[in-house]
């Protein structure tokens, strides 16, 4: 094998990993391609939040050995490690490889075992795998794996074991050695990132503490919390540095105080509101993203109802939303009053509405106002604009032929929003 294709489905923890895959067998000689026909190897690092994650994923793995019967197919990722039994059952699938063994990929296909999936449940420390890609603009750096909590639509535990925390030295020397590559960003990734400490006896707190005291990184952002995580303390402390990117990703999942304890979530609609309020207050225009699921088991027309007005309402910037989606061996899957795909498609468009209203709200509440924009390495690919990322996580494109501002930050002040595009202007 020379050649290798990579196709990453799922979340941020994924797109991390996948960069780990790449970096382990170009260390190995082997060589990446983005066409997969000239592949001799396709991995798939896959997704399993939901049942048609895994269908999409057995048929992104039908169609890579339709396209060259010679290639060797790999899948790994949640599916791989949920699924682990049956998998190989399949004739276009010739490996299988866990969470953790994708990690170490090469050496785990060169071990002669078709089939490598560890128990996670039994792991308690975390992987400290070093990634030192230099081709995107923004580092990211995975600091915790496994969650705790035992939602009752998730089954993402199973597949990631229990919370396990990177050690704080590792992390520094992590950001230390991006600085030295020439970052200038980093983005704090993880399954549970508000969990991070607990095994080691810290909080996330006390690691923000050590990045602003032991980095020389310029900015850090923090990927999704639990609204309970994001206490006075941690906002005061966050208020204060210069260091970070005011911008929130809050796991919400629902507006309805009914169906968040069907959910198994502990905490209340009208606490996370309060929350919300209190992060537009303490920060110039932060942003305020989240995550909402819309039909779950035994939401009625009047449940949803709630939810709607609560989002309509909130000072959200922007809401991801999606249909809920029975999964197997999950709590919520055996629930009774599940709604139909019609409703649950329907609610999620009135919500995906909402969001959109308040994303161009809140762009617009940015028009006029100055931002130090981090200009991404490479142009953008359809209008050939700089483009770059404010602290407050907009994308702004900005007319320039200057070849001198790639992986700088500058002082940008927004002058537009045209057919979903911000502009700015260089100051």
């Amino acid at each position: 094998m020379k050649t290798f294709y990579i196709h990453t489905m799922g979340c941020k923890a994924n797109q991390f990993e996948s960069s780990i895959i790449e970096e382990n067998l170009t260390k190995f000689g082997l060589t990446k391609v983005n066409d997969i026909s000239d592949a001799d190897l396709y991995i798939l690092n896959s997704c399993s939040v939901t049942h048609k994650s895994d269908n999409e994923a057995l048929y992104l793995l039908r169609s890579a050995k339709h396209k060259n019967s010679d290639m060797v197919i790999v899948v790994t990722g949640c599916f791989a490690q949920l699924e682990k039994d049956n998998l190989l059952e399949y004739d276009f699938i010739d490996y299988v490889f866990g969470n953790d063994e994708k990690l170490h990929l090469y050496e785990a296909l060169t071990s002669g075992e078709k089939l490598k999936v560890k128990d996670l449940m039994s792991l308690s420390e975390f992987n400290e795998v070093a990634l030192t890609d230099t081709s995107k603009t923004r580092a990211s750096l995975k600091i915790q794996d496994g969650c705790d909590n035992r939602c009752t639509y998730c089954i993402i535990w199973k597949a990631r074991g229990k919370s396990r925390s990177a050690k704080t030295d590792f992390i520094i020397e992590q950001i230390n050695n991006f600085s030295k590559q020439g970052f200038k960003e980093v983005i704090l990734t993880g399954i549970h990132i508000g969990q991070w400490g607990k095994d080691i006896g810290c909080s996330l707190i006390d690691l923000l503490k050590e990045i602003e005291e032991k980095t020389t990184i310029e900015r850090y952002r923090l990927g999704s919390l639990n609204p309970t995580e994001i206490t006075d303390e941690l906002l005061a402390f966050l208020s204060k540095s210069k260091k970070f990117c005011p911008h929130f990703h809050l796991s919400l999942q629902s507006a309805n105080d009914k169906t968040l304890r069907s959910m198994n979530r502990f905490y209340k609609t009208e606490d996370y509101l309060k929350l919300i309020e209190k992060i537009n207050d303490t920060f110039e225009l932060p942003f305020l993203g989240s995550d909402i699921i819309a039909g779950f088991a035994g939401e009625t027309d009047d449940d949803f109802e709630i939810t709607r007005h609560n989002l309509e309402m909130s000072g959200l910037s922007q809401i991801h939303t999606f249909p809920y989606s029975q999964r197997e061996g999950t709590v919520g899957a055996e629930m009774e009053n599940q709604i139909p795909d019609e409703i649950k498609n329907n609610r999620a468009d009135i919500i995906k509405k909402i969001s959109r209203d308040k994303y161009n709200n809140f762009v617009n509440a940015n028009i006029g106002t100055i931002h130090e924009v981090l200009i991404e390495k490479h142009r953008d690919k359809h209008s050939g604009n700089l483009k770059g990322i404010t602290r407050n996580y907009l994308t702004v494109q900005i007319i320039s032929d200057r070849e001198d501002l790639f992986n700088k930050i500058c002082n940008i002040k927004i002058s537009e929003y045209k057919i979903g595009i911000i502009y700015g202007e260089l100051i």
